[in-house]
């Protein structure tokens, strides 16, 4: 994988979706900075995401990822990790329900800085100037001078990152991830009127945990119960970033990306001799791939080989992103290609990017039902091609936005201007998030109760 690469290479290579600094003295300054940081991750920890990966695309697990569109450095607080780490937790009680199988638990977190735009210059009000492109790159407010790229923001966002995972590993393991106690937050949410549909599935994982309680089994008695693992991802968009932060892992020899847990490629930036593949092909991390409308089969192909050319299990994510009632269009061609590879991969899903909408009010939105279609046609389609649909990957908050229209809350076009707090997409809300959580899990229950029809 490795062999005659170096963490520079991209260099050499055409780069998109990047910022060219002006100061090129301070942007060589903040990378010399941040080559002396440490890690914010450890090899250790990738290569047991890389394993329990393996287990998802075998069949044995089912991947959750979510978190942020876009993490801000205004909106950053001890409360906001903690709501969306709450929510995750509890969409994957909900899934491992559904699946029966363990939930591999990832968030867009501790490193979701930077943002591709599908235009460089963004113009209101007759002036025209770079557009926004995330909070490590340049600033959110409409001024000359907040939009020059400042290399500075990376020595602040890695702070971010460092303080986002100090409290992470915290509640993983400080007894805030505790079963019982998440389940006890999903009953709450099932006692909502318009929730009610879902109160019996939230009545079986009562009895489920009842059950374990009455046969010995708790939270003093199985460590497992009391503490999660959970792991950090990010679109590796700012190579530069990525660079300073690669380390060798001491035990393997082997480059790995000191910035996340997993790194993933947009659908922009997939280009297969680009900057961004150059780079990400070199690390020992999972790396993720974002799959669109415009990937041909012979490019998927050709990344495959690039990116895993050892077929090794866990090591590459494949994250479709369509649109709803387009699925059925591209994502059996490229599940084709990928059997004809004979390729070790991970197929999951993202409903948001490719639902987004302008609503009548104005505001940039995606409604819940789109996001749901898309998912029940990606499950669809695999069981035609006789593939897995390995897990969902949502922009999501624990906080109670009005950004995507739907739900069981029914947020319309009107409220969008509520508690529109975004800075790039908009989110799914804590409960619309829960309330996906628990029609992918019927989903889910579905597709078992055929495989074990089939005595699989």
């Amino acid at each position: 994988m490795t062999l005659g690469w170096t963490k520079s290479d991209w260099r050499t290579r055409p780069r998109v979706q990047m910022p060219d600094y002006p100061d090129r003295a301070a942007l060589a300054a903040v990378e010399r900075a941040l080559t002396q940081m440490p890690p914010l991750v450890f090899a250790g920890e990738a290569r047991k995401l890389k394993r329990a990966l393996g287990e998802v695309g075998a069949g044995r697990a089912f991947l959750l990822q979510g978190g942020d569109c876009a993490e801000s450095f205004a909106e950053f607080s001890a409360d906001n990790i903690r709501d969306t780490f709450k929510v995750i937790l509890q969409m994957a009680i909900v899934l491992t329900w559904g699946a029966k199988l363990p939930v591999i638990k990832i968030g867009r977190v501790a490193g979701q800085f930077a943002k591709p735009r599908s235009a460089a210059t963004e113009v209101v009000g007759g002036v025209e100037l770079p557009s926004y492109r995330g909070d490590i790159i340049n600033g959110f407010d409409f001024s000359a001078g907040a939009r020059i790229p400042d290399p500075a923001r990376m020595l602040q966002a890695y702070t971010q990152a460092a303080a986002s995972l100090n409290l992470l590993r915290a509640f993983s393991t400080g007894g805030y991830a505790d079963i019982h106690r998440v389940q006890s937050w999903i009953s709450g949410f099932t006692d909502e009127a318009d929730a009610r549909r879902y109160r019996e599935v939230a009545r079986q994982i009562e009895d489920a945990m009842d059950f374990m309680a009455a046969a010995g089994v708790t939270s003093e008695t199985a460590h497992e119960l009391a503490t999660v693992d959970f792991y950090t991802s990010h679109e590796a968009l700012l190579l530069e970033y990525e660079e300073a932060l690669c380390r060798i892992d001491s035990t393997t020899g082997l480059p790995v990306a000191g910035s996340g847990h997993m790194i993933w490629i947009g659908d922009r930036t997939r280009q297969p001799d680009g900057a961004h593949v150059e780079f990400c092909r070199g690390v020992q991390n999972p790396i993720g791939l974002k799959c669109g409308p415009s990937l041909s089969a012979d490019d998927l192909k050709a990344l495959i080989r690039k990116l895993n050319p050892e077929n090794e299990a866990g090591r590459l994510t494949l994250i479709a992103r369509f649109g709803a009632g387009k699925v059925g269009d591209h994502l059996p061609r490229l599940i084709r290609a990928v059997q004809e590879e004979g390729a070790n991969v991970v197929w999951t899903c993202d409903p948001m990017h490719g639902n987004t909408i302008k609503a009548a009010s104005g505001y940039k939105t995606r409604p819940f039902e789109s996001v749901l279609r898309e998912v029940r046609e990606f499950f669809a389609v695999h069981k035609a091609e006789g593939s897995i649909p390995g897990g969902v990957h949502f922009e999501m908050t624990g906080k109670d936005v009005t950004e995507c229209t739907g739900g069981v809350r029914a947020v319309k076009d009107e409220d969008l201007s509520d508690r529109y707090h975004t800075a790039c997409d908009p989110r799914l809300n804590a409960s619309q998030s829960l309330e996906l959580a628990f029609l992918v899990a019927e989903e889910l229950q579905d597709r078992r109760a055929m495989r074990r029809a089939a005595g699989m």
